[in-house]
Order: structure tokens, then C-alpha cells, then sequence
């Protein structure tokens, strides 16, 4: 939920888009002016188009040497301008639609509504340039800092807050979900234990709690250190493999995934296979998720060789594999898996148990080209009304029509049996992440 709402900040406050979203609201103190951030080598993709940073617990004062006084002056300047933005919003879904899966289930029933409402006042604070600077020809870097000491030994790109919105006072953000009776969820499955959903949720944002930040890459040499104000623009992935005429978003779309993904189709079965099993496992536990992403986005930063260890039996077989690996071809699968894992990071826990059991039905070749056919529209228009093909809504049984109908609808887009589809709150991202995750799934496991 928090990771939304600052999505939608950053949307209303930055149309340049030169903040970036907090995703998370556990963490948000580690994004505060002067904090260092580590900047992850993987570059913006078409489902997360903000920078990726990494929290380091350090701020710019802490790995400085004294001043003369002792103290880093307090030089944070709070922008007395403040802006409300409310919203207010119902989604109304007539019709119903009821699945019942073994070992998943999910009911729908009746004319649902999804509601979001909240009202936020957002304020500024920032570090002139020229505050920074003055600090800059006055302190020097601690080399001796045991993390300047490790960041040295690596390929870490570091940067510093410079700018953050923050919310100016307590707010609420609340969800909801209703239709007649009640609008339930429920998702039980063997491999991933999971609570009955309730049909309202909010979250609490504390006052000064950071929604966005933007930052500055920081250069250390000897001691001394630079900000670099222009920074050069990565090249995205689709620039290297741009080949015939545009498809618009689809185009953009397929053309990144298959960059991305190239190194899966040189694997023999039997590798792919394995990589195929991890990210069964990783789909279904939200710790192992996360262990297997910091490991793939690890490797590129370790310049003297890297021993892959995990305690998980699950993670084993891959991590043997990738360590006998050479180091192209190491670097090609990281980064491979790195981006599949951003992707399924994307998607709502309840997707992924639907995606596993789509792959148990073998329906997820059909799911992919019925996804491909909602990217080529422009799901981000507004909310008008479009069709897809009706005989991709077909499928042997009923409920795998009804599972993969709410697959789709978790990521924004209203699906009937006519094929109409109507997008809702501009999904082109969570669809282009589900798209992403299903064509994986489909190159892995052979249906292709």
C-alpha cells in the first residue's frame, strides 16, 4: 500500500520524474538529506522505471572527518511551500465472478468496489548546492571508515540525499473493498501458507516520514570527494536490440524482456530447469525472495571472485551451478535472474500463488498471449473500455478462465468473459511486470 500511494506522489509532484518513490515505510528514515545510498548496477526497466538504491545506515557525516568545530553544520533547508493531494476514488465491477481451486481458492462474488481514499500534505527539505560545497573544501573523507574502506572493494556506485518530500503531518491511507455481502479473497495453498485477506485496509503515515527523495552520485578519491550535478543518462536495454518497426508499448515490452532473458535460451533443459524450481521456491517465500536478490545483485560488484552460500536447500542447486560458471556467463544469468526477481517483486503475493498454480494447469502460454494482447493498448490512457480476443478467455476449464481473469484484474485491468477490459488506475506497469514474469515462466518450463 505505501509503495503506491508514493508512486502516486511522485507522479502528481514530479512529472519530470526525477524523485524517487520510498517503497518502503519500515525503512524511510534511511532516506533522509545527507543519507548514503548505494545505487544498484541494474538500470531501470519498463515495470520499475524509478532508480534502484540500496540503504547503507550511513550518513555523509559520518564517514567525513571532523571539522574544525567538530560538528556538521545544521544546513537542511525546509521549503515553506506545502501541497494537499487528495483522492478519492470508488471502482465499481458489476457482475460477479467465483473460483473455487484446489489446493488455491478464491471467491469474487457480487458487484465489487474498490475505494482508495487519503489527503496528504507532502513538504520539501533540501541541501543547497552551495552548502555542499562549502562542506566539501572544508572535510575530507575518512578513508579509514571500515565501510569507505569496503565500499573501495567493490564496483559500488554511492550516492547522497540531497532533496526529499516528507509528509508534514500524520495521515491515513485507506483501501477497501466491497460488493453486497462482501468482497472476499482468499488464497490457501500447500506452498504458501496465507491469511484470509479483509476487505479493508489502511496504513498509518507518521508526520516527517520521507515519501520520495532525489540524490546526487558521490566520487571519493584519496580522501577527497566530488558531486557530479550532471550526471550521464544510462542507456536503456532496448537500445541495443531496437530491430523493425515500432509496436509501441508491447514493442518496448518484449523487446526488453527477451534482452533480459537472452542468456535462459542458451541453457540446456536441465538448467533451466533448475533456474525454473528457484524461482517456484522464491515465489512462494517472501525471505528466500529476497536472499536469492541480494546474492544475484551482489555478484556484479565483487571484482576478486564470489562464493555463493546460502543455508537454503532450495537455493542450492542454482548456486552450484552459477559458481561453476565462468565469469561472463555468470555475470549474463545474475543479471538475467536479477531482472525476472525485480518483476516478481512487482506483482502482489496473491499473484504469485496464482501464477504457481497456473503453472501446475499448464496455462500460462495462453495467459502469456492473453497478456500480450492487453500491452497493445494503451492501458494508461484512462479508464475507456477496449476488447480483447474472446478466444483467449477460453480455456478446457472454467475456473482456469476465472484464475486467470483474477490474475489479471490484481494487476489493474477488469476482465469480462465478452472480452471487454476496462484499465484501472493506470496499470500499465504492474501489467508490463506480469508480463515479464509469465514469459519467464513459459521459457522455462519448455511451452514454448
Amino acid at each position: 500500500m505505501f509503495k503506491k500511494l508514493t508512486k502516486f506522489i511522485v507522479k502528481q509532484m514530479d512529472p519530470k520524474k526525477e524523485m524517487v518513490p520510498v517503497e518502503s515505510i519500515a525503512h524511510n528514515e534511511h532516506f533522509r538529506p545527507l543519507y548514503l545510498l548505494k545505487k544498484k548496477t541494474k538500470p531501470k526497466t519498463i515495470f520499475h522505471r524509478a532508480p534502484y538504491y540500496q540503504r547503507t545506515g550511513f550518513t555523509l557525516d559520518d564517514v567525513l572527518l571532523p571539522g574544525q568545530d567538530g560538528t556538521l553544520i545544521e544546513f537542511i533547508h525546509q521549503d515553506s511551500s506545502q501541497f494537499t493531494l487528495t483522492k478519492v476514488s470508488a471502482d465499481q465491477a458489476d457482475g460477479g465472478l467465483s473460483i473455487s481451486l484446489d489446493p488455491a481458492n478464491v471467491e469474487l462474488q457480487g458487484a465489487a468496489s474498490l475505494s482508495k481514499e487519503f489527503s496528504i500534505t507532502p513538504q520539501k527539505k533540501s541541501v543547497s548546492p552551495e552548502s555542499l560545497e562549502a562542506l566539501r573544501r572544508e572535510r575530507e573523507i575518512n578513508m579509514d571508515h571500515s565501510f569507505i574502506r569496503q565500499l573501495r572493494r567493490t564496483d559500488i556506485s554511492l550516492h547522497v540525499v540531497t532533496e526529499i518530500l516528507e509528509a508534514s503531518e500524520e495521515t491515513v491511507y485507506k483501501e477497501s473493498t466491497k460488493a453486497g455481502g462482501g468482497f472476499k479473497t482468499k488464497l490457501h495453498a500447500t506452498f504458501c501458507a496465507k491469511s484470509i485477506r479483509e476487505d479493508k485496509q489502511s496504513i498509518v503515515i507518521p508526520k516527517g516520514c520521507t515519501l520520495a527523495f532525489r540524490t546526487i552520485p558521490l566520487h571519493i578519491r584519496d580522501g577527497a570527494w566530488d558531486l557530479d550535478y550532471f550526471p550521464a543518462k544510462a542507456v536503456r536495454r532496448q537500445a541495443y536490440v531496437a530491430d523493425g518497426p515500432s509496436l509501441g508499448n508491447l514493442g518496448v515490452v518484449v523487446t526488453e524482456v527477451k534482452y533480459s532473458c537472452r542468456i535462459f535460451s542458451e541453457l540446456s533443459s536441465d538448467q533451466q530447469l533448475i533456474i525454473l524450481n528457484t524461482i517456484k521456491a522464491v515465489m512462494g517465500d517472501k525471505n528466500l525472495l529476497q536472499e536469492l536478490s541480494q546474492t544475484m545483485e551482489d555478484i556484479p560488484e565483487q571484482n576478486d571472485g564470489y562464493e555463493l552460500k546460502t543455508e537454503s536447500p532450495d537455493l542450492q542447486a542454482l548456486f552450484s551451478t552459477l559458481q561453476r560458471s565462468p565469469r561472463d556467463r555468470l555475470l549474463l544469468l545474475a543479471e538475467g535472474i536479477t531482472y525476472v526477481l525485480d518483476a516478481l517483486h512487482e506483482l502482489m503475493e496473491d499473484q504469485l500463488v496464482l501464477l504457481l498454480e497456473s503453472l501446475e494447469r499448464k496455462i500460462v502460454s495462453q495467459q502469456l498471449k492473453l497478456v500480450e494482447n492487453l500491452l497493445k493498448h494503451d492501458l494508461d490512457k484512462g479508464k475507456e473500455t477496449f476488447f480483447v480476443d474472446t478466444r483467449l478467455l477460453s480455456f478446457p476449464h472454467e475456473e482456469e478462465q476465472r484464475l486467470t481473469m483474477a490474475l489479471v484484474e490484481l494487476s489493474g485491468v477488469q476482465l469480462q468473459e465478452d472480452g471487454s477490459a476496462v484499465p484501472r488506475h493506470q496499470p500499465f506497469e504492474a501489467v508490463a511486470a506480469l508480463f515479464v514474469a509469465l514469459y519467464t515462466l513459459n521459457l522455462l518450463s519448455g511451452s514454448e
